[in-house]
């Protein structure tokens, strides 16, 4: 009986050993990793050598083997996925309640603006600007826009509804010293952001500083020029309209800064009175009728301020806008230009006075922006001015007299050519009522007179004003 149990003892060792033998050649003929770094002391595949102290399987773990050791290969094979970040705080999607249901509560979940984490990278932004502030556009109400404030920890400084940008532009201020690409970048996270702008200063174009000799450079008879009646917006710092050279010029006025005081009003009295100014300083356009808007104070600007002075100047059935001006590019500026080029208004922008290596200046450099650069009485381009590709056309604009605040001034800038410029067009406007935007840019461009190299420069551009050909030119 003894022996019986031996012989079925052993008989079941040996079939056990029989058994074992299969996986035994397999994994010697196709290793485990996890167990060959084991071996080895490394753990290169991140795997787990020795649980709770031991190595050793039981039960069903031991039976499913190959199972187990299969994602440690995979996981050696490809890098290890990225770790599942935390969620993006970030404001509930703007969805229209449904019916009969009332909309999402004002102010929405306030978030510390150290846990936002910006879904792009922080922007570098170019240029001048107001370091506490941005500019949005937001599809959305006032409520949407107190949502937004509080949840990327914003303040609502300014709201409107802008007619040229087509939507609400909200000026939100950044209280606790965040930089102005990190908010931007944030803000991108909620889709009711549609724009998103750092508030870019501009700076009015006047070179330091005899007799008014734009009328013979640009062949329009003095006696002959005329714009009367054609409406012109000019944005710019405050006038003196008390200037005997601005009497019955002024048809309107806007003060887009109307809580900063007005302390100078040369720069902008002296474009109105180019333009259209009557008297001993008689402009390039006798009879036009300026709508003026203030937004300029110390010789800056902001985009906010500039964008309030171009809705209005569109609200006033403007045939030209003279913006003597330059800046950083800006998106919204170029929407803003681009709508008001296709509401049939003529742009007219100074190129720059920042020197031959400046980048381009803005809106000047924008397309439908017909941009200005100055010359002196022999043709000579201004050696302050800016040069590139946007150059469109060339004016007088060195050591011209200008009424100003103070009377009148002598005066240099692109600013002034641009003036020259805007004046000119109203010629042409009061001449063919009809003409179109385009065909007022072509003509000039096929008529200006050839400066420096042959055709078209980036430092002349097309060339030098002739208005009396511009006239004649027909499509």
């Amino acid at each position: 009986m003894a022996a019986e149990a031996v012989i079925r003892f052993a008989a079941m060792i040996a079939a056990m050993t029989i058994a074992a033998v299969p996986a035994s050649a397999q994994t010697s003929a196709n290793p485990d990793r996890t167990k060959i770094d084991c071996r080895n002391g490394a753990n290169a595949a991140g795997a787990d050598c020795a649980k709770d102290g031991s190595d050793t399987k039981s039960g069903s773990d031991a039976a499913q083997s190959d199972a187990v050791f299969l994602p440690a290969l995979i996981v050696d094979l490809f890098p290890n996925p990225a770790a599942t970040p935390v969620p993006t705080p970030r404001p509930a999607p703007a969805t229209p309640p449904a019916d009969n249901q009332a909309g999402p509560p004002p102010g929405g979940p306030i978030i510390s603006p150290t846990d936002l984490i910006a879904v792009q990278p922080p922007r570098a932004v170019v240029g001048d600007f107001v370091p506490d502030e941005v500019l949005v556009t937001v599809d959305g109400d006032a409520g949407a826009v107190q949502q937004i404030a509080a949840s990327f920890g914003l303040e609502v400084r300014s709201q409107r509804q802008s007619r040229l940008l087509g939507t609400t532009l909200v000026r939100f201020g950044i209280p606790e010293g965040r930089p102005v690409g990190v908010v931007l970048a944030q803000l991108a996270a909620d889709g009711r952001t549609q724009r998103r702008e750092p508030n870019h200063v501009y700076s009015l174009q006047q070179a330091a500083g005899i007799v008014n000799y734009a009328f013979e450079r640009i062949a329009l008879d003095a006696k002959q020029a005329n714009g009367e009646n054609v409406r012109i917006a000019v944005i710019d710092t405050g006038i003196d309209d008390t200037n005997p050279a601005l009497s019955g010029v002024i048809a309107g006025q806007f003060d887009a800064m109307p809580d900063v005081p007005i302390e100078k009003r040369d720069h902008g009295t002296s474009i109105d009175g180019l333009i259209a100014g009557v008297g001993a300083l008689e402009g390039m356009a006798p009879g036009a009728k300026i709508y003026h808007a203030r937004a300029f104070e110390g010789g800056k600007s902001t985009m906010d301020v500039i964008l309030s002075a171009l809705d209005w100047a569109a609200e006033q059935d403007v045939r030209i806008i003279n913006m003597s001006f330059v800046g950083p590019k800006n998106d919204l500026l170029g929407v803003a230009c681009r709508n008001a080029r296709a509401l049939g208004i003529v742009l007219v922008a100074a190129a720059g006075n920042n020197g031959p290596k400046a980048p381009f200046g803005y809106p000047a450099a924008f397309d439908g922006v017909i941009a200005v650069t100055a010359t002196d009485a022999r043709d000579g381009l201004m050696p302050q001015a800016n040069r590139g590709a946007y150059v469109f056309v060339s004016a007088p604009g060195v050591e011209m007299v200008a009424p100003s605040g103070a009377g009148s001034d002598v005066v240099t800038g692109t600013s002034f050519a641009a003036a020259i410029v805007s004046g000119a067009i109203a010629n042409l406007i009061h001449a063919a009522p009809d003409r179109s935007a385009d065909d007022i840019e072509k003509a000039l461009a096929a008529t200006a007179k050839d400066l420096g190299p042959k055709g078209r420069d980036n430092d002349f551009g097309y060339g030098l004003l002739d208005i009396k050909a511009a006239e004649a030119a027909k499509d």
